[in-house]
């Protein structure tokens, strides 16, 4: 049997990232990944395939509708979706195989097979062909993802009614599709079809887009992808969904109570993820999970035993890859006796529609039902020249400050670059900046940042100077 002073199941983000901290810090590690492809949901059928899809799709979309305004003539424009998928399928290819180099560099173990616990310390490793073997770890950290919810009324049968993972993967450009959730996955998935051409209905039961992040942005966001042509139907809550042959049936009622019909070609259902710990074993090593099927940790990570960690999407909190990877380092750092913290107020959420949606901290919502003293200042990107010049004019910048000490308390904005914009607001609140340091800060021009400024000017009384 090998013994190792950290042994890593599960290959995501926060699970390669924890092995590769480890590492570094001189453990001896391995890494256990049941599939053939490392990379984990995120890097194979998540946050990697999606984003170049979004971006295949943008490109085409920007040719059909922009391309013109700006002079440039594409002649008679065609779409070979065939070949966006493959596109898709190489880049995933090419970055997982950058996670295989970055293991043999970092000269970690990677064990194949499905993991499970035999007792505390030791994990039974079953491939798929051959026989199972056994390794040993001073301490373990749990890091296998999470995978798509449903409802229990929604057989997903992978055909019809799918996932987000078959979304990626469709051989044919579907004339329709129903999204059951107005989620970050439905919104993402769901814009890429719609700029494609197939007709996209969201069906979300809630009264508004992205729920769980500042409404301003839902009302932004809903106002930019209607002009994608996607249709809504909010406030409504689906109650069956059925596949025959070709096509799929989705009944729901509206908020009046009054029972709808739709019917599409696909159903793909992103009603969230949950946590995956099938097979693991947990009993094992005397491992409970929640109601929820969340592994309880405390504020170190630890689980009931001392010496096994779990991070990412099995645990507490918001399921972002970045998180996990925060949390692996965390780990690492934490088994190696450093000190390493993560707060959890300033890990960003993106959206990746076009505008990108971006947040991090408190929403206007949360500050209110806090009873926290707050002001506001907020920039359209309609008065930005750059995103005149780029054409991307949908959105703002939202900075949210505490009345008295100024400090930035939440930063919102959706608009072009967002996602990368953002980190400049996480920065700031790192270092506990004030909407005035934001507002004095020398920010290039013309630049889509620019925004950020004149948000921050305005919140520190009214005064955005080009607005």
């Amino acid at each position: 049997m090998s013994n190792y002073d950290v042994i890593v199941i599960g290959s995501g983000p926060g699970g390669y990232v924890a092995a590769i901290r480890a590492a570094q810090l001189g453990n001896k590690t391995a890494l256990v990944e049941k599939y053939s492809n490392l990379g984990g949901t995120c890097l194979n059928v998540g946050c990697i395939p999606s984003k170049a899809l979004l971006d295949s799709s943008e490109h085409y979309h920007q040719a059909k509708e922009q391309f013109s305004t700006h002079g440039i003539g594409v002649g008679s424009l065609s779409l070979d979706f065939p070949q966006m998928v493959a596109r898709k399928a190489d880049v995933v290819s090419a970055t997982t195989a950058g996670i295989d180099f970055l293991m043999k560099k970092n000269e970690i173990d990677v064990h194949q097979g499905l993991g499970s616990f035999v007792d505390s310390h030791t994990i039974q490793v079953t491939p798929k062909k051959g026989d199972a073997k056994q390794i040993s770890g001073k301490n373990i950290i749990i890091a296998t993802g999470s995978k798509p919810s449903s409802l229990p009324f929604i057989e997903i049968d992978k055909k019809r009614v799918i996932t987000s993972t078959e979304a990626l993967s469709l051989a044919k450009l579907p004339k329709s599709m129903m999204v059951v959730g107005g989620g970050v996955i439905g919104l993402e998935l769901g814009s890429v079809y719609a700029r494609l051409g197939t007709e996209v209905t969201i069906i979300e039961y809630k009264d508004s887009l992205i729920s769980t992040m500042d409404r301003m942005l839902s009302k932004e966001l809903l106002r930019s992808l209607k002009k994608l042509g996607i249709k809504f139907q909010l406030s409504t809550s689906v109650k069956e969904v059925k596949a025959a042959g070709k096509s799929v049936t989705i009944k729901a009622n509206n908020k009046k109570g009054e029972e709808q019909t739709f019917k599409a070609e696909y159903c793909l259902v992103s009603v969230g993820r949950k946590p995956f710990t099938e097979g693991l074993n947990l009993e094992a090593a005397g491992i409970s999970t929640n109601e929820r099927g969340m592994i309880t940790v405390d504020e170190n990570l630890r689980t009931s035993q001392q010496h096994i960690y779990a991070i990412g999407d099995v645990i507490r909190g918001a399921m972002l890859a970045h998180k996990a990877e925060e949390e692996g380092v965390f780990v690492a750092e934490t088994i190696n006796g450093e000190n390493p913290h993560i707060d959890y107020n300033l890990i960003p959420g993106v959206v990746y529609t076009w505008p990108e949606v971006a947040a991090v901290g408190k929403t206007e919502e949360q500050l209110k039902s806090e009873n926290i003293n707050y002001k506001s200042g907020s920039f359209p990107f309609k008065a930005s020249g750059r995103a005149r010049a780029s054409m991307d004019t949908d959105g703002q910048v939202k900075v949210l400050a505490h009345a008295e000490t100024d400090e930035i308390l939440g930063v919102h904005m959706i608009g072009p670059r967002a996602a990368d914009m953002i980190a400049e607001a996480v920065i700031a609140m790192e270092f506990r900046a004030s909407a005035e340091d934001i507002s004095r800060m020398c920010h290039a021009h013309p630049t889509f940042t620019e925004a950020i400024k004149e948000a921050a000017l305005a919140a520190t009384g009214d005064r955005a100077l080009h607005v």
